[in-house]
Parts: C-alpha cells; sequence; structure tokens
C-alpha cells in the first residue's frame, strides 16, 4: 500500500494505540470523580495538559481539549463574536479556509455578524496590504489558516500578528489543522490568540483536539453543562485520546527534527515527476508551502475517477479536502485561486507523511500516467 492522503487523516503511531488501550483499560475513571480512580484519571489529564503545554511553548492553562479540529474552530469563531459581539459585529476570514471556519462564519451571518473573506493571489496567499484594508473599527476577529488543507500555501502568519499589535480589540484565531508537526509556528512570537489542532492530522486517533486559548481572551462556552475545561468547554473528557494524543504529538515533533529535510525532498522528487507528466498541471505554490501537500490538475479528467482507479492498485490520494471530497464541486480554493472551472473540477491531492520515501514514487507514477490513458479513452 502506498498511502498519500495524509491530510484528511494519518495512521496512528503504534504507541500511541498502545497509549490510549492503557489508560482505556486501567485508568478508565472520571476525572470529574472524587475517589482514587478519578484522580488518577485527572493526574493524566493534568500531565498531558502540562505536556502539550512545554511541546508548544505556551502555559497550561492556556490548553482547552476538544473532540477535534472542527469543534475547536467552531469554539473559537463563535465564542468570541458571542462574548465580544457588544464591541462589533464584524468578522475577517479568507475565501480558502476549511468547511469548519467558512460554515459557522456563514452561520453567524445569519445571526446579523458581517463577514469579510478575504481574496488570496494565483498561488493561494492573501496580503496583509488587503487585511489592513479590510478592518474596521468594529472588527473583533480575524481568522485565517496557516497551512491551506488543499493546495499547502503557507500564510503570514506572523506578519498578521505583527499588524494586529496595533489592534489591541481584534482576536486572532489561526487554523493549525495542517502545520502542526510539519510547519512551526511559535504562537506567542506570532501574536496568536486562538489556535486549532487535531490528534488525528499528526498520528493520533480520531476524537481529540486542542484549542490554544491566549491567557486573558474570553470565549462564550458554546457547550454548556459540567464546567469542564476551567469552564470553557464542558463534558466529560475523553482522556485515553488526550493521552494518545499527547503521546502522538512529541513523537511528531521529533520526527519534525529528525525527518523534515527527508520529507521536503521527496516532495521536490514528487514534483519533478508530476511535472515531467504532460496532462498535470502542477496547483501547489513552489515557494511557501507545506512540505507535505501537493495538488494537481488532470486537465479536465475527472479526479474522483483518477482516485478510484489508484485505489485499485493500493494507492490511496484524494480529491479536495476530506469533508468536501464527496460533494462533486470544484476545489472551493483553486476557483479563488483563480483557476478555470475545468481545472478546479478535476484537482487530486498528494499529502505525505515522514514514512513516505522516494522509493514510493515511480511505482505510484506508473500506476497514474495509465490511469490517466484509461480515462483519456473512455472519454474520447
Amino acid at each position: 500500500m502506498i498511502y498519500l492522503d495524509n491530510s484528511a487523516t494519518t495512521k496512528p503511531f503504534p504507541e500511541v494505540i498502545d497509549s490510549f488501550v492503557t489508560v482505556a483499560t486501567k485508568y478508565f475513571g472520571n476525572p470529574s470523580s472524587l475517589h482514587e480512580l478519578g484522580r488518577q484519571a485527572e493526574r493524566l489529564l493534568q500531565q498531558s495538559r502540562e505536556q502539550i503545554a512545554r511541546l508548544l511553548h505556551v502555559k497550561p492553562n492556556e490548553i482547552i481539549f476538544t473532540s477535534g479540529g472542527t469543534e475547536a474552530n467552531n469554539m473559537a469563531i463563535k465564542g468570541i463574536a458571542l462574548q465580544y459581539k457588544n464591541r462589533g459585529k464584524h468578522i475577517i476570514t479568507t475565501a480558502i479556509e476549511h468547511p469548519s471556519v467558512s460554515e459557522p462564519c456563514k452561520q453567524l451571518e445569519e445571526l446579523g455578524f458581517d463577514v469579510s473573506y478575504l481574496p488570496v493571489n494565483e498561488k493561494g496567499f492573501i496580503t496583509i496590504d488587503d487585511l489592513m484594508k479590510t478592518i474596521r473599527d468594529d472588527t473583533i476577529l480575524v481568522s485565517v489558516m496557516h497551512v491551506n488543507n488543499e493546495v499547502g500555501s503557507i500564510q503570514p502568519i506572523k506578519e498578521i500578528g505583527q499588524l494586529l499589535k496595533n489592534y489591541p480589540k481584534i482576536v486572532f484565531h489561526v487554523d493549525n489543522v495542517q502545520g502542526v508537526s510539519k510547519v512551526p509556528l511559535h504562537l506567542y512570537e506570532g501574536r496568536v490568540d486562538l489556535c486549532t489542532m487535531s490528534a488525528h492530522k499528526f498520528h493520533g486517533l480520531r476524537g481529540a483536539g486542542i484549542l490554544y486559548i491566549r491567557e486573558g481572551i474570553k470565549l462564550s462556552p458554546l457547550l454548556a453543562g459540567g464546567e469542564q475545561e476551567m469552564k470553557v468547554r464542558s463534558g466529560t473528557e475523553n482522556v485515553a485520546a488526550i493521552v494518545a494524543m499527547t503521546k502522538a504529538l512529541r513523537m511528531s515533533l521529533e520526527m519534525y527534527e529528525e525527518k523534515i529535510h527527508h520529507l521536503m525532498k521527496v516532495k521536490e522528487a514528487w514534483i519533478e515527476q508530476l511535472s515531467a507528466i504532460p496532462d498535470i498541471q502542477l496547483n501547489t505554490p513552489i515557494d511557501h508551502s507545506a512540505p507535505h501537500i501537493i495538488n494537481f490538475s488532470l486537465n479536465g479528467l475527472k479526479s474522483e475517477v483518477f482516485v478510484h482507479e489508484l485505489a485499485k492498485h493500493n494507492i490511496f490520494v484524494s480529491t479536495t479536502s476530506a469533508c468536501s471530497s464527496k460533494k462533486k464541486a470544484p476545489s472551493k480554493t483553486l476557483i479563488a485561486m483563480g483557476a478555470e472551472p475545468k481545472r478546479a473540477e478535476s484537482a487530486v491531492r498528494i499529502s505525505l507523511s515522514f514514512k513516505n520515501t522516494i522509493e514510493e514514487i515511480p511505482i505510484a507514477i506508473d500506476v497514474m500516467k495509465n490511469a490517466i490513458k484509461k480515462l483519456q479513452e473512455v472519454t474520447r
């Protein structure tokens, strides 16, 4: 099997699964319970919070555990909107955000909020100038993803943070689901107020995520109840998944230090091979893009048929984001980048992990060439 869909989900590390099983079987108490089993679970929860804070170079009381990236993004965006609605009702985001950001923004528009969607250029980047021109007196939130999940463009987070230093009433949220463990982001240096991460994107298990909330920022809770997670996110914590996520984050960050140059070489080799195929158009920008995402179009051929053809040979890629891949619509990101609908409808994404190798490339490329040839014969 050649797995090239790591932006949709990663394969959990065996050690991560072992951690989950151990905690789920031996330390299954409710961390809010007063008895010893509960106290054991609470200690594991606190240890995880402290370790994640150390790994991210922030404070433990700035880490909130969620069920994943979607919940964390909704919590950040809606929580700020409801908390600071008397200050203003203007939100700024981008035209290429993940649905877990763009859809909450649309919901808020229905509730009377005004949302500005920053355009991107042909390479998938916003400009600081556009952002500056869009800021208003009633702006309360700027939400910009770090790494785009479809084409891998890296937004200028540090520069945005520097700009927003001049606007202390604006909260800065970053969706870092695709960037964590692949593209470094120092939250304090970037002046980030809220940051979203999801365990299954860095070899953890689905069902666990992180929302970093800078000390001093207040959110209106979306989930009311037992006041767990510092009264921000009620609900009994998934301790086993959180402990497993902590191990996954530590291992992934260690792997970054050891293997980032290897990953970049693999990406370069992929781009070289794909560029040599006449019927493929590369969409991922060469500069300022993540080391693990490569997006290309098939010159108008049906990308979903191409994906299924590769799967017959145990090669797994995707079309757009996993959340949107079953919707037969052109890539929102590529449309925003100015691509023709035909090009946007035939987009394919390869997304790598540190486990992928250069040796996989000629095998996959050969299958891809045959798949393209087969599709061309069918469409004639």
